[in-house]
């Protein structure tokens, strides 16, 4: 165990090489997958990232359903 000074000073390293830690984290991955879900399916509310997927969600999820406006140009 370490006293007096020697204590303060690792103390306050740690504190430091913390505040980095933090600093470097920045990037949270579920915040970006999110943003990355641009369209929402309107009979089931889930969401897809392009309009491709959507398009294959929506034909083999709701094959009854007419087709949205949006994916009447969007190839499979």
């Amino acid at each position: 165990m370490t006293r007096g000074h020697q204590k303060l000073q690792s103390q306050q390293k740690n504190a430091k090489k913390q505040a980095d830690m933090k600093k470097t984290k920045g990037h949270d991955q579920k915040k970006a997958a999110n943003a990355a879900l641009v369209f929402t399916c309107a009979v089931c509310r889930s969401q897809m990232p392009d309009p491709k997927t959507f398009r294959q969600h929506f034909e083999s999820k709701h094959p009854k359903s007419p087709l949205p406006p949006e994916l009447e140009g969007v190839e499979a």
